[in-house]
């Protein structure tokens, strides 16, 4: 069973590799920590995802302006 366990001035708990893989997370994954009903929470931050339709709702005439030819698309600049 995972401990706590002192790193540096901090605390630490370990995930066991079992749960780390169910969660997928890996080293470097944001988590946010926070006590909740007497109890540890710890959980993967998740980005919310956004849909184009979803962001130019909110784009205001002033913000618009015309296009400009930078020659062909290439790679991720593709869009379906």
């Amino acid at each position: 069973m995972p401990a706590i366990q002192r790193w540096g001035n901090s605390l630490a708990v370990r995930i066991p590799a079992l749960v780390a893989s169910e969660l997928a997370v890996v080293e470097g994954t944001p988590i946010e920590v926070v006590a909740r009903d007497g109890e540890l929470v710890v959980r993967p931050v998740t980005r919310r995802k956004f849909k184009l339709k979803e962001l130019l709702v909110n784009c205001k005439p002033s913000q618009l302006h015309g296009e400009t030819d930078f020659g062909p698309d290439v790679g991720r600049e593709v869009l379906p």
